[in-house]
């Protein structure tokens, strides 16, 4: 799967940010879950999801549980289940005419954290999994084709109420984050542009 698009990378000129771009996909994008990548979404209780129908026209939504609701099968299958909801069926419609899906983990802490998973999704009424999941309808597999991490400046710390102290300020000097400065980056990072 390509990482960027032509409205992408018009962009990425615009603000001199391709070779930053390009490298941050070539060290952190993958397309199979790795361990860590399984701590971190089977110990979270929501993600928001991102479908679009046939058409293009988008949608998100946010889907909870438990903590470990969202399992990592393997390293190339995400199951989740599908809970009773408002009956509309947005999401999961829209997969049933278009399986691209967008899924967003974060950890709203002490230490915020994001990880994106792009891929391919399947409704199973009958999974194998489905009596460990209660109060499943039905597994949503997903195959990632996309797996990344970004970068967590934005977060606030939502158990202390505090904003991201990376948040912009009128008369304040952008705090730039560490990442920016690791010998694998640095070199690319371009100058930042208003």
């Amino acid at each position: 799967m390509s990482t960027y698009h032509g409205g992408s990378r018009e962009l990425q000129e615009r603000f001199g940010s391709g070779p930053l771009a390009d490298r941050l996909s070539e060290k952190l994008s993958r397309d199979t879950f790795t361990d860590d990548d399984k701590a971190f979404v089977e110990s979270a209780s929501f993600f928001f999801l991102a479908t679009a129908d046939a058409e293009g026209r988008p949608d998100c939504s946010f889907k909870g549980g438990p903590v470990g609701f969202v399992k990592i099968h393997t390293p190339r299958l995400l199951l989740f289940p599908d809970y009773d909801g408002n009956g509309m069926f947005r999401s999961l419609g829209n997969i049933r005419r278009n399986p691209h899906i967008g899924m967003l983990f974060i950890a709203m802490g002490e230490k915020p954290k994001r990880l994106r998973v792009n891929g391919r999704a399947v409704l199973d009424f009958d999974h194998s999994t489905i009596g460990e999941m209660p109060g499943a309808q039905l597994v949503v597999q997903v195959v990632p084709e996309l797996i990344f991490p970004n970068c967590p400046r934005y977060i606030p710390n939502l158990g202390t109420g505090a904003s991201s102290p990376y948040e912009p300020r009128a008369g304040v000097a952008p705090l730039e984050p560490a990442w920016k400065g690791f010998d694998m980056f640095k070199d690319v990072v371009p100058p930042r542009a208003r």
